[in-house]
């Protein structure tokens, strides 16, 4: 199972942060390079415990359907998702916070398994363990800049 760890030092408060990377309104920002849009469930706002939001979005030239589910929630210190439907076989993504002298330093923790056996083996170690990390690493891209900047207030004072 491949496991992708990857930590974003952010120059912002933790709630902010926190909220930022549970909002849909700025995943669906962060996400538009893959047209992703959330089509049912929690389509807008914060998203939390027992919540599901159900993302069509296009990968490798192809649209797919994919229903996730926060499955742990300690506000605000982590969140987890998780894959219920989709293209992998599963997936959870584990969003860990820390304060660290006024310096937010979010972890995220992402472990999936791919179908189709020995050529989804494959596929990870060919491209898909780097796509995942690059589609990851831009997205906590989008939260930083959202976070150290004023633009947060576009997307959380809406809520």
């Amino acid at each position: 199972m491949p496991k992708i760890i990857l930590t974003t030092t952010i120059k912002a408060d933790k709630l902010i942060v926190f909220d930022l990377a549970r909002s849909i309104d700025l995943h669906k920002i962060s996400t538009e390079n893959t047209k992703e849009t959330a089509i049912s469930g929690r389509t807008s706002g914060l998203i939390i415990l027992n919540e599901s939001v159900v993302w069509r979005a296009k990968h490798f030239g192809f649209y797919h359907i994919l229903t996730s589910k926060i499955t742990a929630y300690n506000f605000p210190n982590y969140f987890t998702d998780e894959m219920v439907t989709g293209i992998f076989k599963s997936f959870k993504h584990e969003h860990h916070f820390k304060d660290i002298h006024g310096v937010t330093v979010m972890t995220d923790i992402f472990s999936f398994v791919s179908p189709f056996g020995i050529l989804g083996k494959l596929a990870n170690y060919l491209f898909l363990k780097k796509y995942m990390t690059n589609f990851l690493r831009d997205r906590n891209q989008v939260i930083k800049e959202f976070a150290e900047s004023n633009k947060w207030k576009t997307v959380l004072q809406k809520n």
